[in-house]
């Protein structure tokens, strides 16, 4: 048994690491802000403490009081499009939080930091991107998750700091905050049909995504606290099978029970198709488990139903107006 820190584990995927570590015996303290989970998402036998991963003296304090053995840091910001738009916010808590935790892991012998990134370090790759591929991010978002990787990789040489980096994609599942606007597809579709909403795409629907349920996810990343042949590597980690935009959206009204209705809107910013290879996690993890499509998106419909809509309010503080999406205008 570790004593393990989660950093955003009252988040969608914290909160299942957190329940996975504690499946695997590990003594759990949960650090969130609640900006964008939820209290009830901390899993019961986990310590939960309030705060932010930008606060320095609080996060020096609780690994003081913590000595923890692990960190799996999964509190971040993840909207990309949305990031253009608020630079300042992103590198503060993508960048600088992170920072704070690692320097707070130096300091008190943390034996490992388990990063999670996401493929948006890739930028928009013409093919499937894979662990080999130079990252070229085309969003502060995917810059900042790439600055931290690289950051990680200095801290391995200079202070034997080791380290584990995930790159997940387009995660879904029971749990997830479907009231934000800025950020997952499916949660923002479920919420919009539950309104009684149409389905909004940007542009026309055809990029492709590979979808990853949580389950197929979660797991995985938290059996790095106990799998040392997985340390200072970078994995990807989640779905092979892409899918448009178009056809998500009829899966998750036909999840949901619904006709589909859908409103195109100006296309934006973004990567048009998104795809990662995961032979390198299946060689060092073992085989990987996929949930077929239909199957997920009937699992989260249902959990989606049962907790019915949230009410999202617009991002506070925009930094950036110019080129801003017309729907993501505050009103």
């Amino acid at each position: 048994m570790s004593r393990v820190l989660v950093t955003g584990g009252a988040g969608f995927i914290g909160s299942h690491v957190a329940d996975a570590l504690l499946g695997r015996g590990h003594d759990v303290t949960v650090l969130d802000d609640l900006s964008g989970g939820f209290a009830d998402n901390v899993p019961v036998g986990a310590r939960f403490v309030q705060g932010s991963v930008t606060d320095p003296a609080a996060v020096d304090r609780l690994f003081a009081d913590g000595r923890f053995e692990i960190v799996f840091h999964l509190a971040a910001y993840a909207a990309e499009g949305l990031s253009h738009f608020i630079k300042r916010f992103n590198y503060t808590n993508n960048v600088i939080g992170s920072v704070n935790l690692i320097n707070a892991s130096i300091n008190t012998g943390v034996r490992c930091f388990v990063f999670t990134s996401s493929i948006a370090v890739y930028g928009n790759a013409a093919t499937a991107m894979s662990e080999d591929s130079t990252p070229t991010p085309e969003d502060p978002y995917g810059i900042a998750k790439f600055a931290v990787e690289q950051e990680l990789g200095t801290c391995l040489t200079m202070f034997g700091l080791r380290h584990v980096i995930f790159r997940p994609h387009n995660v879904y599942g029971p749990r997830q905050n479907i009231g934000d606007r800025y950020r997952n597809v499916v949660g923002i579709f479920m919420n919009q049909i539950l309104q009684g909403q149409p389905m909004t795409i940007f542009g026309d629907g055809t990029q492709t995504r590979a979808f990853s349920y949580i389950d197929d996810v979660a797991p995985v990343i938290a059996r790095a606290a106990d799998l040392e042949a997985a340390w200072d590597g970078v994995y990807n980690i989640g779905a092979d099978a892409t899918s448009t935009l178009n056809d998500l959206a009829a899966a998750v009204a036909g999840a949901m029970g619904v006709e589909p209705r859908v409103v195109h809107l100006a296309a934006r910013h973004e990567a048009h198709n998104a795809r990662a290879t995961h032979e390198k996690i299946a060689r060092v993890f073992g085989a990987q488990r996929t949930t077929p499509l239909d199957v997920g998106l009937a699992k989260m419909a249902a959990w989606a139903k049962t907790h019915g809509a949230r009410s999202g309010a617009p991002f506070e503080g925009i930094e950036i107006t110019r080129n801003l999406p017309p729907s993501w205008v505050r009103t």
